[in-house]
């Protein structure tokens, strides 16, 4: 019987491990079957996204330059539901953006390439700003929010709307969907309200590889 048994042992053995790669083959194959499906633009194409995905697609060549540390985002996906506030202090949540693309920019007094990109922002929103774009640059200050009305103010600030949110709980939002992991933390998002590309870290906005990166992502 013992014979029988050390036998028996590397055949079960052998079963079992067949049975594990037919296994995963299985899983492997299933996966890029769904993968397959998904990118025959190139594209994984959110259902809550349809069309976003195209003009995702079209971003990429275009991150380049000045902006091409910008992560151009192959499976576009919602903006999270976000509220900050206006400059008279009221409510505004980023469902009453949609309608038009914009580029959400979150920014701090203390973070010093958030002050260094400013200028560059309101360059952006001089130069395309209107009723199908707009540069939302929320300001996450949790102390003296003055302060950063009187920086703005002194570094000459125009065309970019005043908005802010004193609790940065706009910040958190983001950073739990996977969209901020630092100071400044910029998103290009369509007017369907889709994420189309993400930036952690400053940029030259007013730079022409931006522009054109705006310009196409506005675009129908």
């Amino acid at each position: 019987m013992d014979g029988d048994t050390r036998t028996d042992r590397p055949k079960s053995r052998r079963a079992a491990g067949m049975i594990g790669i037919a296994a995963l083959a299985g899983i492997a194959a299933g996966i890029g079957a769904i993968y397959a499906l998904g990118t025959s633009s190139g594209n994984v194409e959110s259902a809550a996204c349809p069309g976003s995905g195209a003009r995702a697609a079209r971003l990429l060549p275009l991150a380049k330059g000045e902006i091409a540390a910008v992560n151009v985002n192959k499976a576009p996906s919602p903006l999270p539901a976000l509220s900050f506030k206006r400059a008279d202090d009221s409510p505004i949540a980023s469902a009453d953006l949609k309608g038009r693309s914009i580029l959400l920019n979150l920014w701090a007094t203390w973070c010093v390439p958030c002050r260094t990109e400013m200028p560059a922002l309101d360059r952006l929103q001089a130069s395309l700003g209107g009723p199908r774009f707009e540069v939302v640059s929320v300001n996450i200050d949790q102390r003296n929010p003055q302060r950063a009305e009187a920086f703005l103010d002194e570094i000459g600030v125009r065309s970019l709307a005043r908005y802010a949110d004193p609790t940065a709980g706009i910040f958190q939002d983001l950073k739990s969907a996977g969209l901020a992991f630092g100071m400044p933390t910029t998103l290009m998002v369509d007017e369907a309200g889709c994420v189309l590309a993400s930036l952690a870290g400053p940029a030259d906005w007013s730079s022409d590889e931006a522009k054109a990166f705006v310009t196409a992502a506005v675009q129908p």
